[in-house]
């Protein structure tokens, strides 16, 4: 008992190690990842090699699959760049495999793991944050050998104990049924670990014991690939159509992988063997697991190498195979899911972070800030329905417009809010300074959109009011608030830029100041040209005052608008 518990210790520590240094690789190198994603072409060539070098650098295939789903729900990316991205991922994810079987077998890293955590914790104490996510990092890749070296130290030892794991060496014994065994139990143990690293480490150690031989640790690892797939399935469940999609192709990928690996299972292993050869190594296929008799250092080395072999030319083979047919994918996955009949874009709900992985929170915030430019666009909108408010010709025209307006106020308040949310959602241990610096700018900018929606609701009551008591705008008066409608729309598109550009600068802020001033001056101007009338004919002053409240309404919305800019500089 006391065993296994070390064991389920030992594999928690190996699993928290990696998180945390996926965590600080992410905080150093965020930003950067984020700009890498999404300067994505359509070329599938140029789609592997991202999710190749992101996942080599992030050491975490779910963490890139999950981000691509929720790019994909974001529209940043299309289904065709994801799947490139996706088998890039595939790829990238088997060089923890080598990482793993090279330090943590060949050589005992774990001995410098100690002396590694001390210089991680010194820098942990720095005020620089580049050094404090290092020092994460340091931590996190201290703590993942520590517990593969436990794992290795902590499994039964099968001379001493070998009913312990009988019933595993049972299931050897049913030739190619023994290797659809393996390859659900690897399936299952992904499943329930929802990691794939810690999966391989597993199979490492149990072929390096002894405990299975090499073809079922093969098999094990082609149920590893399958099981990886259902994070992302998760991710996407509550994304939109194209984010399932991008799931489904994932895990379309990895089952025809699997299916032509079976159906080449023995020739396939053989190609293993003999690439590992090459190295001067033994062959794992031919060597004889026995509780009784350990392997030789070779033939250690040989049995690792061939599982980390397996799995590099497994996503290899199958991305050159299928990188031709990404079209092909795309039309399956499109078919099998359906855009809902009749569906229309929901604008009450959020665009892009529905599917939001807040497990890889610095590149989360990338989706929140595509959010904060949808909710801009969206705020936008009211601008035409605050010009068919006043140019209605009847209470219907009137009506609807009135109502948009009241609508779009409503779906302002919950876009705030639900962003709010997501945002407080992020972990503070999570994020790099700069990254909490951007997040503060989204609550100040959020918090403006939703004023400009009042503004809108503001004008609609005005203009009721107006219609109530049965006064109308002159010609004059309707063509010099579309005057005002064409300079706020100016200063939206503007500040719509703004938010969009990846590098605030002086010049993006004197073109929202120039915008802000020519809404000031309008307003001055048509205020001081009504008063002079209503001095020499006040007969229409109920109508001037509806007039000059829209106006000054208006002008209100260019505060909140160069506000928004002015928080992108702090």
């Amino acid at each position: 008992m006391m065993q296994l518990l070390t064991l389920l210790g030992a594999l928690g520590m190996f699993l928290y190690g990696m998180n945390l240094m996926s965590a600080g690789l992410q905080k150093a190198a965020g930003s950067k990842m984020r700009s890498f994603l999404t300067a994505m072409t359509s070329n599938p060539f140029k789609g592997v090699m991202t999710g190749l070098g992101i996942t080599t650098v992030i050491q975490s295939s779910s963490a890139t699959t999950v981000m691509t789903v929720g790019f994909v729900n974001a529209g940043l990316l299309t289904l065709s760049q994801a799947v490139g991205v996706i088998m890039g991922a595939n790829i990238g994810t088997t060089v923890t495999a080598w990482l793993v079987a090279w330090l943590g077998f060949k050589a005992d890293i774990s001995l410098f793991a100690v002396p590694l955590m001390a210089v991680g914790f010194i820098l942990s104490l720095s005020k620089q944050d580049k050094r404090r996510h290092i020092s994460e990092l340091i931590v996190g890749f201290s703590l993942l050998f520590l517990g593969l070296s436990l794992m290795k130290e902590s499994v039964p030892d099968l001379k001493e104990t070998p009913e312990v794991l009988a019933f595993i060496q049972d299931w050897t014994s049913y030739g190619f049924g023994s290797v659809l065994i393996f390859l659900v139990f690897g399936t299952i143990l992904t499943l329930v670990l929802q990691s794939s690293s810690a999966t391989m480490a597993l199979t490492l150690i149990m072929v390096n014991m002894g405990w299975i031989p090499f073809e079922m640790g093969a098999a094990m690892v082609l149920g590893e690939n399958i099981g990886t797939t259902i994070t992302a399935n998760i991710a996407a469940a509550v994304g939109n159509a194209n984010a399932r999609r991008a799931a489904l192709a994932h895990t379309l990928f990895n089952l025809f992988g699997v299916c032509w690996a079976l159906i080449f299972f023995r020739p396939f292993l053989a190609l293993v063997g003999s690439t590992i050869t090459l190295f001067g190594l033994p062959n794992p296929i031919d060597i004889v697991h026995s509780a009784d008799v350990a392997m030789t250092a070779d033939e250690s080395i040989a049995t690792l190498y061939g599982i980390s072999m397996l799995h590099t030319l497994f996503n290899l083979f199958n991305t050159f195979i299928l990188i031709w047919f990404v079209n092909v994918i795309v039309k399956i996955v499109t078919r099998v899911i359906k855009d809902k009949k009749g569906a229309e874009e929901d604008i009450v709900k959020l665009k892009f972070i529905d599917a939001g992985p807040l497990s890889t929170a610095e590149l989360a915030i990338g989706q929140a800030r595509n959010e904060v430019i949808h909710f801009a666009e969206i705020s936008r909108r009211s601008i035409d329905f605050i010009r068919r408010a006043v140019e209605a010709k009847n209470d219907k025209e009137f009506e609807e417009a009135r109502q948009k307006l009241v609508k779009y106020e409503e779906i302002a308040d919950r876009m705030e809010y639900e962003i709010a949310q997501f945002l407080n959602a992020l972990p503070e241990d999570s994020i790099s300074e700069d990254t909490r610096t951007e997040a503060k700018r989204m609550y100040k900018i959020i918090g403006e959109l939703e004023s400009l929606g009042d503004s809108g609701e503001s004008i609609s009551r005005i203009l009721a009011r107006r219609n109530s008591h049965s006064k109308t705008f002159t010609p004059e008066q309707k063509s010099k608030i579309e005057v005002m409608l064409k300079a706020v729309d100016q200063a939206y598109g503007v500040m719509i830029d703004n938010i969009k550009a990846e590098e605030y600068d002086t010049i993006a802020l004197r073109m929202a100041t120039d915008c802000e001033i020519e809404i000031n001056e309008l307003r001055n101007n048509i205020r001081e040209e009504e008063i002079l009338k209503i001095e020499k004919d006040g007969s229409n002053y109920q109508s001037s005052v509806y007039y000059l409240d829209t106006v000054s309404e208006l002008e209100r919305m260019g505060d909140f608008i160069i506000n928004i800019t002015q928080a992108l500089g702090k």
